[in-house]
């Protein structure tokens, strides 16, 4: 009888997928916003991307040397966490800032608190934050065409305090992406197309992202202004789309449980709505991102599924 059963370790239950096979899925799927940032911006845009990339790669070779740890470049995170810094940057930013933002987000968010799948936040992200607050008018000033200009969203948001009717944006222009802003966020459809490859991987779900960007529509619809165009402008302009699909579904950062992950996409489009309304930025993505990573052990808590058998809290 002692033969029919067998005793093992978890995990019982096991993929074939890989942190790198994952991680160069990501990768992949921000290939076209990637494409037509360099495009839209040129070759300096290209020269952001690459140094960034390279900054993350050293920086996680050198540290894991230094303190004799296993090699980990080759599962491409750190790729993945340069590449969506330097999409983040606007496209003349001198190289040595988001080189800068790459050695802090791989060091300091990810490697101190013990590598992957370890770090708090997203560090991609905490790294552009950092950025922001140091270099706020590198990290705030965009170009098109050789001009420097206001991004649509700064344009709205003026227009709507104001009270204008006229909000001074096209909305046809947004979705394609040709508008001023950082190089991976101005083009809504690479964007997509780059999601529905993650969704067509099985990397992502689309609950964080569809619960982010409705609950983003309703805050700016019910306190904003109740138009169509003021909606859909909020939808496509600034981060939003690139950070619901490529930020907010970070595994590490991001909610386990099904009902966790739809409180986390309200909490983002609360903080976000909050930010781009209320705040003195017309964008808000990153900083809401943040925050709610923070808050993800309490929001698990809350939100983990009773075992089954187990008996609940008594009245």
């Amino acid at each position: 009888m002692a033969k029919l059963f067998n005793v093992s370790s978890s995990p019982h239950v096991r993929s074939e997928e890989t942190t790198r096979s994952i991680m160069m899925d990501v990768a992949i799927a921000m290939l076209p916003a990637t494409a037509f940032g360099v495009f839209q911006f040129g070759l300096h845009a290209l020269l952001v991307i690459i140094a960034t990339v390279f900054a993350c790669v050293v920086s996680e070779y050198a540290f894991e040397k230094v303190t004799k740890k296993p090699i980990t470049i080759s599962d491409f995170s750190a790729v993945v966490t340069g590449m969506i810094l330097a999409l983040n940057c606007p496209s003349e930013i001198p190289l040595w800032i988001p080189m800068l933002g790459g050695v802090f987000a791989i060091v300091i968010v990810k490697q101190i608190y013990g590598g992957l799948g370890q770090n708090f936040m997203n560090p991609a992200l905490a790294a552009r934050c950092f950025l922001l607050i140091s270099f706020a008018g590198k990290m705030s000033s965009f170009t098109l065409d050789g001009v420097t200009t206001a991004t649509p969203l700064n344009v709205m948001k003026t227009a709507w305090k104001a009270g204008e009717s006229n909000l001074g944006v096209d909305l046809m222009a947004m979705f394609i992406g040709k508008i001023p802003g950082t190089i991976g966020e101005v083009s809504v459809v690479a964007l997509l197309i780059g999601a529905a490859y993650l969704v067509f991987k099985k990397v992502i779900s689309l609950r964080i992202p569809l619960t982010y960007i409705a609950t983003v529509a309703v805050f700016v619809f019910i306190f904003g202004r109740q138009d169509l165009n003021f909606v859909l402008a909020h939808i496509c302009g600034g981060g939003l789309i690139f950070g619901a699909f490529f930020m907010a579904t970070d595994y590490v950062t991001s909610p386990i449980t099904p009902k966790g992950q739809i409180v986390f996409g309200i909490l983002l489009g609360v903080l976000t709505g909050t930010f781009r309304l209320f705040g003195g930025s017309a964008e808000g993505v990153s900083y809401a991102i943040i925050i709610s990573n923070l808050l993800v052990p309490l929001i698990e808590r809350y939100t983990l599924p009773v075992a089954f058998g187990k008996e609940g809290k008594k009245a």
